[in-house]
């Protein structure tokens, strides 16, 4: 810093410190409890003050002046701030937190259960294919190369007939892990998305991969590795699966309310279902998410086939309880499931 430079600061934190000083003062008074334990005539001040520190803080960084005196200009800030509005930070973050603690532990479920019909439906047309797929395939094992490339097929069957006693390698659980996000969350957007087209598109997708997942189990079970990749699947088979499910079953009730959209303008009518089945999409994808992860680190390790399937079964029992228990009830304000 120059001499003209530090002769300036020292000029400025000389003429500002009064107001600096008295800002800390009422801060060190109000930090037992708040703005509100302030006489009437300090609360008045604190808001000039404030304003004025702030402007003080914002000429200090522009002018370049020394560290110190950012820093303690920051601090000042920060701890009016802090007294200014930390009681209503902390009840809006307090009601942002109940919203997420209900937007997963009442609103996912209830929305499923709200469109029971339209998951039902999706249930069906992804795992009728997928049950035809694999006993198909099983029967002849041909079959497989008429749904998935034979060039995916083959590889997948060495890789599963290997076992996973060795685990994986360290680093490649992440790598897998990213590659499961990306090709899940894929596939659930487009059974989504797709709906849009009055419900078809999904249809059209769920089918599609149903009867390609169930080709590639059949395949990989006809070449003898069908204990393998059963055991890889169990782990997260039920979150990665279902949230397919879900999110089909989202885009079915988009489609459902162009067709059939009752009083309201089909627009409208797709408007208020989109906004009303956001929810499921968005549980859908946290779900292949938490797939992914399992996917990645553990459905290939080196686990005895005993855990692997009760973590398995353990987890599969959870997420159908979840799903057909969690919110019911009323809340407050309420007077029942929606």
């Amino acid at each position: 810093m120059s001499l003209a430079s530090a002769l300036t600061e020292k000029a400025f934190a000389e003429r500002r410190r009064p107001d600096w000083e008295a800002l800390g003062a009422l801060g060190a008074k109000a930090q037992k409890g708040g703005i509100k334990k302030l006489e009437p005539a300090d609360v008045v001040r604190v808001s000039p003050l404030y304003r004025s520190v702030c402007a003080d803080l914002a000429t200090a960084q522009a002018a370049r002046y020394s560290a110190p005196l950012v820093d303690y200009l920051l601090g000042l800030t920060a701890a009016a701030h802090g007294m200014m509005y930390g009681p209503h930070a902390k009840r809006d973050d307090e009601k942002r937190k109940g919203s997420m603690r209900r937007a997963w532990l009442v609103a996912f479920p209830r929305a499923v259960r709200a469109r029971k019909r339209e998951m039902l439906l999706a249930a069906a047309l992804f795992f009728i294919p997928f049950t035809l797929g694999a006993l198909l395939t099983l029967r002849d094992p041909t079959f497989a190369f008429r749904v998935v490339p034979e060039a995916m097929l083959r590889p997948l069957t060495e890789a599963y007939s290997k076992g996973f006693d060795g685990g994986r390698e360290t680093g490649e659980g992440a790598l897998m892990a990213g590659f499961y996000v990306y090709n899940n969350v894929g596939i659930a957007l487009r059974c989504f998305a797709c709906g849009i087209f009055l419900g078809l598109g999904s249809a059209f997708y769920l089918v599609q991969n149903g009867l390609s997942i169930g080709a590639v189990l059949g395949y990989v079970a006809s070449q003898g590795a069908g204990g393998n990749i059963g055991l890889f699947i169990i782990g997260h088979g039920s979150l990665e699966l279902g949230a397919i499910v879900l999110a089909g079953g989202a885009g079915l009730s988009i489609g459902w309310s162009i067709v059939a959209p009752g009083d309201l303008p089909r627009v409208t009518s797709l408007q208020r279902r989109a906004r009303e089945i956001l929810v499921i999409v968005a549980g859908a994808s946290v779900m292949l998410v938490m797939a992914a992860a399992i996917e990645g680190f553990w459905s290939a390790s080196a686990a005895p086939q005993a855990v692997k399937l009760a973590v398995g079964g353990t987890l599969f029992v959870l997420l159908s309880a979840y799903i057909l228990f969690a919110g019911r009830g009323p809340e407050k304000g309420e007077q029942g499931e929606p």
